[in-house]
């Protein structure tokens, strides 16, 4: 049985995985993840998939209220959907195949590459998109490696998503994000039909989790506009790298158990 603790924990972990949803355009796995793991005794595995549940919610407040600023390039979006929807499906099946272990220096490994990522973008509210075949089939292999992505490790794939698709394809960082959120949905949906059949989710702390976020993605996307972009990047790779410390820390612990 779970006490008023655990679910006041669920809480307060949507409330904060909605804002960071909504203010740098993610589903907010990197912040769900590694608290069910570090606060609640999740394991890995059980952590990504309530995650990806969580997350479905969630990105739809999140690319309504983008596109209400017209920040959604749609086509782009839905290139990027359909490919990480197989993607996603490769990901839940692998998933059960990798001890806790590997799936939580994965996680870490992914961390320290987008850290890396977001010092090397430089964020621009004035750069515009051209469609090409080129720039589809870049959008496909990224979409099916995003979806790769959040089936095995829980996270939606927008803070791959958003610092590739302005350094590589060149949108502006609203729209990037905007566009990641919108990539976001059928992502975690396909991710979670598959975490389901293997029993990889928690479903009652996906829901109270995935609703609280609905509160606060919002206010993020708001936020977004307001905040110098390069600002928004250095206080997100910031957080990221604690994250990825504290995850690491809990990896060397439990393999010395081992």
């Amino acid at each position: 049985m779970r006490g008023p603790r655990a679910y006041a924990s669920f809480v307060g972990i949507g409330l904060a995985a909605g804002l960071l949803s909504g203010l740098f355009g993610v589903g907010g796995g990197t912040i769900i993840v590694p608290l069910l793991v570090l606060l609640l005794g999740f394991n890995q595995r059980l952590a990504a998939g309530t995650s990806l549940a969580a997350i479905v919610p969630t990105s739809i407040v999140g690319v309504t209220s983008y596109a209400l600023h017209g920040a959604v390039a749609w086509i782009p979006a839905l290139i990027l959907a359909a490919a990480a929807v197989v993607g996603a499906q490769v990901g839940t099946r692998v998933a059960t195949r990798i001890s806790q272990p590997v799936l939580r220096w994965c996680f870490v490994g992914f961390v320290v590459i987008v850290v890396v990522s977001l010092f090397l973008v430089i964020p621009s509210r004035d750069s515009r998109f051209l469609l090409s075949w080129f720039a589809g089939v870049g959008l496909v292999v990224l979409g099916f490696g995003t979806g790769v992505l959040a089936g095995l490790i829980g996270v939606g794939g927008g803070v791959i998503v958003v610092p590739i698709l302005m350094l590589l394809f060149g949108f502006n960082d609203l729209e990037a994000k905007g566009t990641s959120l919108m990539m976001i949905i059928p992502t975690a949906i396909s991710g979670t039909v598959g975490n389901l059949r293997h029993r990889n989710v928690d479903l009652l702390a996906a829901t109270i989790i995935g609703l609280s976020a609905c509160t606060m993605t919002a206010l993020g996307a708001w936020l977004a506009t307001q905040f110098d972009p390069k600002v928004g990047n250095i206080l997100f790779a910031v957080y990221l790298a604690v994250i990825g410390v504290q995850m690491g820390l809990r990896a060397v612990r439990d393999r010395r158990k081992a």
